[in-house]
């Protein structure tokens, strides 16, 4: 089961406070502007900015 969309509307990147939006494989959330990803475990968004992963600009 994926993010509700609901709750996914609702999300912010803790760090900028801009949008974010679902990876293309559903396992995290993404933030185009700080290049960070927020894993989704056990279908929770872990919103933490110490657990996020750098991701490339490509």
């Amino acid at each position: 089961m994926a993010i509700n969309k609901e709750l996914l509307e609702i999300l912010a990147c803790p760090k900028c406070k801009g949008g974010i939006r679902l990876n293309d494989t559903e396992t995290g959330l993404i933030c185009d502007k700080c290049k960070l990803l927020y894993e989704i475990r056990d279908e929770i968004p872990i919103m933490l900015i110490e657990e996020a992963k750098k991701i490339s600009s490509d």
